[in-house]
């Protein structure tokens, strides 16, 4: 059986973490007197603690103690409210952690017992020394140190009290006690809710938002919809002292019809047909765009280079709800297809690595996910839409991917011609060929160096499994067997005749043709810390801010001319575009008033034209820089710092309205690519 005096927790270790974490909240928080608060809160605590001291026998007595007295030192230096609520629910869940370990320990009753010190001399095995109260009659351990200073030393000790008074020494027989004691009760332990006489406040409780969420896709061969709905939880912890929203969870609500995307010519998508065909998706699924909060419209694969490609994606954003971004970008649609296939997720659960290619109809994206984070992406143009064929090999459609393969095949086909079925098959072979030669390496041969969309692969992990999604993965997992008058059943045909080749470790998806229009639904989007920095007159949202990320050392005072370097590589104007800077790296406190300095130096046309100044960072603090840059600098208007944003060079973002009381801002990170021919 544990016993009280077997449990032990590091006191001042506790006691001087929560010292820290509330000094740390009031600066996250942008309280200017954070410091001087914080070292008045450890005052009155101690102080508090003090009290108490000789009464609390036992390490957990003292925990108990350090609970108990937290909210009433704290109120010596702020007024109940929001920030108090905050700080009293996350000192809970701090105090609770050693308390859920012990009492854990105590159900499987493997306590380690604290070390008994020696026998003393003279002392007998069938005698124990006690604690008694004189008032209530009871009899309490003693802890082993105390004992033997008790036994040891001639001088005086002072004793505990208990019922306000000093107890005395009293010695017992342990064998008398051993047999007419009943058992021990078993020991029982209190949570900090109860101790503190605090649970999570209304305001400051931990939170979810729920967001409706759509994904369209206008691709090379079909369009479709999903519409999803995310949860959005607030995370209350010390590890994310900005206690921002992430993601928590995706439910897909309505997985659309699925259509040929209609075009007028080979060049021109008909927006008109487009757009009425989602009109009737958004009917048939209940749902009006006033009900939709966030989402993303992505023109995919060959459909991308489409001359009014633009025009669609932006009309449909436009008319689509609240928050949804307009995209394109083969980067973009490989990360949305690793996403929506459920591939990324399966390489956390197993802990391994997989390659994910998405082919659609005019593109094939690929992206190697290992232990659940997408680490490099790519994409080749190669897809089941690039050569159009009816029923009787009649050719309607070539793309310019087609003429490039036919070109190196020495084919001279033109639309209305009729191709025999053994020269698609040399078409569909070539497409196979270039397609592993990029998933097994960089493109070396002419033919997919030429047909590749962005760089190759980094292959400096090993791959432990491939899987497919996207129309062709239908055909090349058994779903569909039938054409479409096109090629892709016969370059599914030619992937499975390459995997058995090589003997690639297949593995099938959860999600394939639905995949990227799923990760468009579900994944596109991002969202801020909540520690922002923003001016409400700025409006939102804001569409295709390029990232320009920007190294920063404060103290060498270089930035302008980082920043005039980093713009003149992105092709922008300072004072003319807007952009957002980006800084990787730790900003300390002590560096804050001189980076505001720096920013306000680095943009002096920005400041004299009044165009919005963004920063955005990747770890905590926007708030903070932004109140000393509207405290130290001219700039006091149309001034936003975001933070805790994942963003890379060439990355372009849309950002949304508030989502939550103007702290939370919903983001979209994304690449654009329109017209952009191989």
């Amino acid at each position: 059986m544990v016993k009280i005096e077997d449990i032990q927790i590091n006191i001042d270790s506790q006691k001087q973490a929560q010292g820290y974490y509330v000094k740390v909240i009031l600066e996250t928080n942008g309280n200017p007197e954070a410091e001087s608060l914080g070292e008045k809160f450890m005052q009155q605590y101690e102080k508090l603690l003090k009290e108490h001291e000789e009464e609390d026998i036992y390490d957990l007595h003292r925990y108990y103690r350090l609970i108990i007295e937290f909210k009433p030192a704290l109120l010596t230096i702020l007024k109940p409210g929001k920030e108090f609520d905050m700080i009293c629910d996350m000192a809970v869940k701090s105090f609770n952690g050693p308390l859920d370990r012990i009492r854990k320990q105590i159900e499987e009753n493997r306590l380690t017992p604290t070390m008994k010190g020696p026998v003393m001399p003279g002392s007998s095995k069938t005698m124990d020394l006690k604690y008694l109260c004189t008032v209530c009659n009871q009899t309490f351990d003693i802890p082993p140190e105390v004992k033997e200073k008790l036994l040891d030393s001639d001088e005086t000790q002072k004793l505990p009290k208990h019922c306000e008074k000093e107890m005395i020494l009293k010695i017992v027989r342990t064998q008398e006690r051993e047999k007419t004691k009943e058992p021990e009760p078993k020991l029982k332990i209190l949570s900090a809710e109860v101790l503190m006489s605090h649970v999570d406040s209304e305001e400051a409780k931990t939170e979810y938002l729920k967001l409706l969420s759509v994904g369209i896709d206008v691709g090379s061969s079909t369009s479709h919809l999903v519409f999803s709905r995310l949860t959005l939880k607030r995370e209350l912890s010390f590890f994310n002292m900005s206690n921002r929203f992430n993601l928590h969870n995706r439910e897909i609500i309505y997985e659309g019809n699925i259509i040929f995307t209609p075009l007028i010519d080979r060049n021109t998508i008909d927006i008109e047909a487009v757009v009425k065909f989602f009109e009737e998706e958004y009917q048939k699924a209940g749902i009006t765009p006033e009900m939709v909060d966030t989402g993303a419209v992505i023109v995919t694969g060959e459909t991308a280079k489409k001359q009014n490609a633009l025009e669609i994606v932006n009309r449909l954003s436009s008319e689509s709800g609240k928050f949804v971004s307009a995209s394109a970008g083969p980067n973009f649609e490989s990360v949305l297809g690793a996403m929506g296939s459920g591939i990324v997720e399966l390489s956390k659960q197993k802990q391994n690595t997989i390659l994910n290619v998405d082919i659609g109809g005019g593109t094939s994206n690929l992206a190697i996910s290992s232990n659940g984070e997408i680490v490099t992406t790519s994409c080749i143009n190669i897809g089941g839409r690039l050569l159009g064929i009816d029923e009787n090999f009649k050719i309607w459609r070539i793309d310019p991917p087609t003429e490039i393969v036919m070109n190196q095949l020495k084919m001279n086909y033109e639309i209305g011609d009729i191709i025999t079925e053994d020269d698609v098959r040399k078409i569909a072979h070539e497409y196979a060929n270039s397609l592993f030669e990029v998933m097994r390496g960089p493109a070396t041969s002419k033919l997919a160096s030429e047909l590749m969309m962005t760089d190759d692969l980094d292959y400096s992990i090993s791959i432990d499994e491939v899987s497919f999604s996207g129309g062709v993965a239908e055909m090349i997992y058994g779903q569909i067997s039938e054409t479409y008058k096109d090629i892709g059943n016969y370059i599914a045909e030619e992937i499975k005749n390459l995997m058995r080749q090589f003997n690639v470790p297949l593995i099938e998806p959860e999600n394939k043709i639905r995949a990227t229009v799923i990760g468009a639904g579900a994944f596109s989007l991002s969202v801020s810390g909540s520690t922002c920095y923003y001016d409400e007159n700025i409006d939102l949202p804001l569409v295709n801010v390029p990232v320009v990320p920007a190294k920063i050392n404060p103290r060498e005072k270089n930035l302008k001319s980082k920043v005039k370097q980093a713009l003149k590589n992105f092709n922008l104007k300072e004072g003319e575009d807007i952009f957002a800077l980006y800084f990787k790296d730790l900003i300390h406190q002590n560096d804050l008033e001189i980076l505001a300095k720096e920013i306000e130096r680095a943009l002096p046309d920005s400041v004299a034209n009044n165009k919005i100044i963004m920063i955005i960072l990747k770890l905590d603090g926007a708030k903070i820089l932004g109140i000393t840059i509207r405290d130290n600098t001219s700039i006091k208007q149309n001034l936003f710092c975001l933070d805790e944003l994942d963003l890379e060079a060439g990355d372009w973002i849309d950002i949304g309205a508030p989502l939550k009381d103007g702290s939370v801002f919903p983001v979209t990170i994304k690449s654009l690519v329109f017209n952009k021919e191989i």
